[in-house]
C-alpha cells in the first residue's frame, strides 16, 4: 500500500520562487465563470482540495481491510493479494512523471475533476467484479486516477492562498495519504463485515463522484492561456524538469524517506502479529503508526512558516527517523515493548516532517512554472520506486540475521543519504533564491 505521496503543478503568474518571491494570483481575488472568487472563498476552495486528496487516498486504503472478505469470496491468493496492493504503486513506479505532463497539459483543475471521475467510475465496477484478474485491472485504473488527482494538487493550492499561508497550507496536504489511509483503516473492519465489500467499493465510488462534483463548482476554471495550450510542449517540459538539479535531489531524497516508512509501518501488522498481540489491538497499533504521521506533515508547515530552513526540517525528521527506528528495532530495547512502540510513533510521527517539507521544495525547485507538475511526477515516481524496494531490501535483513534487529542498519542509511541529499537540495534553493533576487 502506498502511504505517501507527493504532487504539484503550475499556477497562473509565472513561476519565480515561494513565499515572499511572486505572489498567488488568489491572494486577493480569482475570477469565475460567474463572478469574482473572494479571498475567503479561495481559502474554502484550497482546502476543497485537500480534501480531494483524501478522497483519492481512501481508493488507496480500501483495499487492506478488504483483503480477508476478497480471499473469502473470490478465493484471492496471498500473492494476488500482494499484487492488488501494489499495482497503485507501481502505476506511480511507471508513469508519473507522464501523468504529471499530462495534468500540466490538462489543467489543474481539469485533471483533478478528471481523476476522481475515474476513480469513482472504476471503484463502481469494482464493486460488481467477480473475478481477481477483473479487480487488478480496475486497480491499475484507479491508480492513474490517484496521480491526476494528486499530482497538480499542490500548484492548485498555491494558486488559491496567498504566499504567506503556503508552506501551513503544504503542510496539512502533506497530511492527506496517511489521513485517508487511517480513516480507510479504522473504519473498513466496522463496515465491510456489515455490508460486505462490494458495498465498500461503492460507496467510495458515491464519494469521489461528490467531491469531483464539489470541486467543479468551488474552485475556479484553470486560465483560459493555459487551456489553449493544453497537450503542447509535453517533450520541452520533460527535457527541462529532468536536466534541472532540483527536481532530483527533491525525487532521491523523498524516495530515502518513503522507501523506510513503508517498510517499518508495512511490516508492522506482522511483526506484532508474531509477537501475540491480538487483532483489535493490531489494528490500533499500525493505524495509529500511520495516523502520526499526519502531525509530522502539518508541524513541517508551522516550522516552515516560522522561517525554519527546508534543510533544517528535513535534518530533524531523518534524525528522529534515525532515533526512532533505532529503538523500534536494536537488541538493546529488546524486551521493552513500550518503548519499542514509542521508537515507532516518533519514527513516523517526526518522520512527517520530511514529507511535508519536500512538498514545498518540489514546487519551489521547479525548473519553471510548466514543468511543477512534472517536477512533481517525477518526485512521485523516485519514491513509488523507492517503496518498492525498500519493504525486500529490509525483509532480506532480516531473514538473514534471523530477527527485525538489524533494521536500523537500513533506516539509519537511508537517513544519512537523505541528510546530504536535503543539504545539497538546501543550496540549490539557496542558489536560485540568490539568482532571483539579483534580477533586475
Amino acid at each position: 500500500m502506498c502511504f505517501g505521496a507527493a504532487a504539484a503543478s503550475h499556477s497562473v503568474a509565472t513561476f519565480v520562487g515561494f513565499v515572499g518571491v511572486g505572489a498567488s494570483p488568489c491572494s486577493r481575488m480569482c475570477a469565475l465563470p460567474g463572478g469574482v472568487m473572494t479571498a475567503s472563498s479561495s481559502e474554502r476552495a484550497a482546502w476543497l482540495v485537500v480534501l480531494a486528496g483524501v478522497v483519492a487516498a481512501l481508493q488507496v486504503g480500501k483495499l487492506p481491510p478488504a483483503l480477508p472478505a476478497l480471499q473469502a469470496e473470490l478465493g484471492l491468493t496471498l500473492v494476488q493479494s500482494g499484487f492488488l496492493l501494489s499495482i497503485v504503486q507501481l502505476a506511480g513506479l511507471s508513469l508519473a512523471v507522464f501523468m504529471g505532463l499530462l495534468a500540466d497539459g490538462m489543467g489543474l483543475k481539469r485533471s483533478m475533476v478528471r481523476g476522481l471521475c475515474l476513480l469513482a467510475l472504476a471503484s463502481g465496477l469494482g464493486g460488481f467484479a467477480t473475478s481477481v484478474t477483473a479487480l487488478l485491472v480496475l486497480r491499475a485504473i484507479e491508480g492513474l486516477g490517484f496521480l491526476l488527482v494528486a499530482l497538480p494538487a499542490p500548484a492548485l493550492i498555491r494558486r488559491l492562498v496567498p504566499p504567506a499561508q503556503l508552506p501551513g497550507m503544504l503542510g496539512v496536504w502533506g497530511a492527506y495519504m496517511p489521513t485517508g489511509t487511517a480513516l480507510a483503516l479504522l473504519l473498513g473492519p466496522l463496515f465491510i463485515p456489515a455490508w460486505g465489500w462490494g458495498v465498500w467499493w461503492w460507496l467510495f465510488a458515491a464519494v469521489a463522484l461528490a467531491m469531483a462534483l464539489g470541486l467543479h463548482r468551488a474552485v475556479p476554471a484553470d486560465p483560459a492561456i493555459h487551456v489553449a495550450h493544453a497537450g503542447q510542449g509535453a517533450g520541452t517540459r520533460l527535457r527541462l524538469t529532468l536536466s534541472a538539479p532540483g527536481p532530483w535531489l527533491v525525487a532521491l531524497t523523498f524516495g530515502m524517506y518513503s522507501g523506510q516508512w513503508l517498510a517499518v509501518v508495512g511490516f508492522l501488522p506482522s511483526i506484532y502479529a508474531a509477537a501475540g498481540v491480538s487483532g483489535a489491538l493490531l489494528g490500533v497499533l499500525t493505524a495509529l503508526a500511520a495516523a502520526v504521521n499526519m502531525a509530522g506533515n502539518m508541524a513541517s508547515g508551522r516550522l516552515l512558516q516560522r522561517g525554519w530552513a527546508p534543510r533544517s526540517t528535513l535534518w530533524l525528521g531523518f534524525g528522529a527517523m534515525a532515533l526512532g527506528s533505532t529503538l523500534a528495532f536494536a537488541a538493546f530495547t529488546d524486551g521493552l515493548p513500550w518503548l519499542r512502540y514509542a521508537g515507532v510513533l516518533v519514527f513516523s510521527g517526526m518522520g512527517g516532517l520530511v514529507p511535508g517539507t519536500l512538498f514545498s521544495l518540489a514546487v519551489r525547485l521547479a525548473p519553471g512554472e510548466q514543468q511543477v507538475a512534472t517536477t512533481v511526477g517525477w518526485v512521485q515516481q523516485l519514491s513509488a520506486l523507492g517503496q518498492f524496494a525498500g519493504p525486500p531490501v529490509v525483509a532480506a535483513v532480516a531473514a538473514r540475521a534471523g530477527g527485525w534487529q538489524l533494521t536500523p542498519l537500513v533506516t539509519v542509511g537511508c537517513c544519512a543519504v537523505g541528510a546530504v541529499l536535503a543539504r545539497a537540495a538546501g543550496r540549490e534553493l539557496q542558489r536560485q533564491t540568490t539568482q532571483a533576487q539579483s534580477r533586475p
